[in-house]
């Protein structure tokens, strides 16, 4: 298994159970595991019983884990503030106030919490060195695939940015007369260096995702939820990204043969209604199906959480990326 994996599917399948129970069963593997939520409900912190910062900590009770929550919020905010700064940096002090109400507006944009919380998702990425393996619990479909896709839209944009700044670089270089002017030499030039970065980091996040991540998609299994998850298999495949399983959640548990009445009834009628959609999964989508998870009566957590840890059928192993 490749050393960052993700749990991605409509809101409310519940991504947070299943990829809380496989960072358990990692870590109970002897896989130093890390659990990273990036969803805004943020329902980690009630599995565990334990709130959760946007650093790493401790899991209470499980050798091997530790959990983080990243609030999308407090991402936009410091994103905002330091593109202030760093622009402020740059221009003016007449330009500021301009400046300062351009960047406002861009982060009220679409667009904008899916930026600012994909630099976060990078920072998590790179600073993984401690781990074995990352799992992710990731905010619904949508935002997800637009959360991954920024890396190549993004990149072109940032190459044509470069290269209209190096050509105005090079007109203020020949109308600068000798020294009444500075001269903002290329290799130094500090918007320069900032969209360097910036691709570096995007190619980086592409390069990490295609090679070394894989994805699951939690389902349940009614028909808006199964729609969602084909399109979603259609997307994350034309990003090249690696769709390994899917995991069902929710099923009805089938009532005992001698149970007569109309509850009984109403559960035989869901189980077979459930059934065809899992055949439909089988034979019309290629990943497989890595879990069927009945429902509970009772929360998720504690050794329940154990429980579906076991009915996991995903793969441990740390695979070293080729």
């Amino acid at each position: 298994m490749r050393k960052f994996v993700f749990f991605g599917g409509k809101g409310g399948v519940g991504k947070t159970t299943l990829s809380s129970a496989y960072a358990v069963k990692c870590a109970r593997a002897g896989i130093r595991t890390l659990l990273v939520s990036t969803d805004p409900a943020h329902s980690t912190r009630d599995v565990f019983d334990q709130q959760f910062t946007d650093s790493p900590s401790s899991v209470e009770g499980e050798t091997n884990l530790d959990a983080m929550e990243i609030d999308p919020e407090t991402e936009v905010r410091d994103h905002l503030m330091e593109t202030k700064r760093a622009m402020g940096d740059q221009v003016s002090p007449a330009m500021v106030n301009e400046i300062d109400r351009q960047i406002e507006m861009a982060h009220q944009t679409p667009g904008a919490h899916e930026s600012a919380l994909f630099d976060r998702f990078i920072d998590v990425m790179r600073s993984a060195d401690d781990y074995d393996r990352v799992v992710f619990d990731t905010s619904p479909t949508g935002g997800t695939l637009r959360l991954l896709s920024l890396p190549g839209h993004l990149d072109g944009w940032i190459q044509r940015l470069l290269h209209k700044r190096k050509q105005s670089v090079k007109l203020f270089e020949r109308a600068a007369i000798g020294n009444n002017e500075p001269r903002r030499m290329m290799d130094g030039d500090p918007i320069i260096a900032r969209l360097e970065q910036r691709r570096d980091a995007f190619a980086f996040a592409k390069e990490t995702l295609q090679a070394n991540a894989a994805f699951f998609l939690v389902v349940n299994p009614d028909e808006l939820s199964i729609r969602e998850t084909k399109r979603a298999v259609e997307e994350l495949d034309s990003y090249g990204l690696d769709v390994r399983g899917l995991a069902v959640n929710r099923l009805t548990p089938e009532p005992d043969p001698d149970e007569e009445g109309r509850g009984a009834t109403f559960l035989r009628n869901r189980v077979e209604t459930e059934q065809a959609r899992l055949r439909e999964l089988r034979d019309t989508l290629e990943p497989p199906l890595v879990a069927a998870i009945e429902t509970r009566v009772a929360e998720i957590k504690g050794d329940f959480l154990g429980d579906v840890a076991d009915e996991l059928d995903v793969e441990l192993g740390v695979q070293t990326p080729v």
